[in-house]
């Protein structure tokens, strides 16, 4: 292992930027070249490489989205194009690939890797929804912006007497609209995992009324159906008769310097990564497991599910009461 390489793949997360860090910099101590591949995929098969040192990366830790910047690429599955991809690799004399990115990005890691070419994986995506690990690059970011929107829209809830449904990102998993809904103190949150009765959504805001309270916030997750949120906000206003808003966040949730927990574990996991292709490791997932790094194979994420905790989901229903 002497040439590596590095790519960024999928959607963009905060943290992403302090793993390509890692990667070039911990590549550089244990005495390897290091190269960056510009638009993931795509730039793989244009053969966009450049060559990385210390200046590459300095002053980017604190920066959102990634320096190496991301291209959606969906051919990956033909061995037409998987063979120009290692023609690429080849050419250049890269040894081993680091992709960071989700389940779509290890897909084609893993076909590179069946066919004899050592790749790691690095698990980045906000929606905090893959297999094998307990935590992915940019999913605390996320969550605290989404929270943020959430605490600065009830100020407006309460002033005005008034409904929000705010519906976040979350293509497959409801960790995001779980997680900040617990965490500014939604009364009801909607998530893919669990099933939902918007009676039973509505009923808990006609008592709240009753008890005096003149707003309340609804979190919906993107992945329980298209146009969720204004169905919820809809049916609400059509059954209440209160004033109802609904807010799609939308992209707002993936930009934004990341915290510093995104930072520490793309760090972590970015040096393990380098230090995996040293030892000769290829065809895994570098993970979160107990407060521990791990890695898994690609096989194995692939036929894994990620689970949500529903516990936490139970903890809210009954806190919001």
């Amino acid at each position: 292992m002497e040439k590596i390489a590095v790519l960024t793949s999928g959607g963009d997360a905060p943290g992403m930027n302090a793993a390509i860090r890692a990667v070039v910099r911990r590549g550089i101590f244990k005495g390897l070249d290091v190269y960056g591949v510009q638009r993931g995929f795509k730039g793989l098969i244009d053969g966009d490489f450049v060559k990385m040192n210390h200046g590459s990366v300095g002053d980017i830790i604190q920066r959102g989205g990634t320096i190496l910047q991301c291209a959606h690429f969906e051919d990956f599955e033909t061995v037409e194009v998987q063979q120009q991809m290692l023609a690429q690799l080849k050419e250049n004399d890269i040894d081993g690939l680091v992709v960071i990115g989700g389940n779509d990005s290890f897909k084609c890691a893993g076909n590179l890797n069946a066919q004899g070419f050592s790749t790691i994986g690095i698990p980045s995506t906000i929606d905090n929804d893959m297999a094998g690990t307990e935590y992915t690059i940019g999913f605390d970011t996320a969550v605290n912006t989404a929270v943020k929107a959430v605490d600065n829209i009830r100020d407006t809830a309460f002033s005005h007497d008034r409904n929000y449904v705010i519906e976040v990102m979350g293509r497959h998993a409801g960790d995001i609209a779980l997680w900040s809904g617990m965490c500014s103190g939604a009364e009801s949150i909607i998530i893919p995992e669990a099933d939902h009765d918007l009676e039973d959504v509505v009923d808990r805001i006609k008592r709240e009324y009753e008890r005096g309270k003149t707003h309340s916030i609804v979190v919906v997750a993107e992945g329980v159906g298209k146009g969720i949120g204004r169905e919820v906000g809809k049916i609400i206003q059509e059954k209440t008769g209160f004033d109802t808003k609904v807010i799609i966040l939308g992209h707002v949730q993936r930009g934004g310097s990341p915290s510093a927990y995104d930072r520490m574990r793309g760090s972590q996991m970015g040096a393990k990564a380098v230090d995996l292709l040293v030892k000769g490791e290829r065809g895994v997932m570098v993970g979160l497991k107990n407060g521990g790094l791990i890695h898994t194979p690609f096989e194995e994420v692939a036929k894994e599910k990620h689970l949500l905790d529903l516990n936490v989901h139970q903890l809210a229903r009954s806190l919001s009461i």
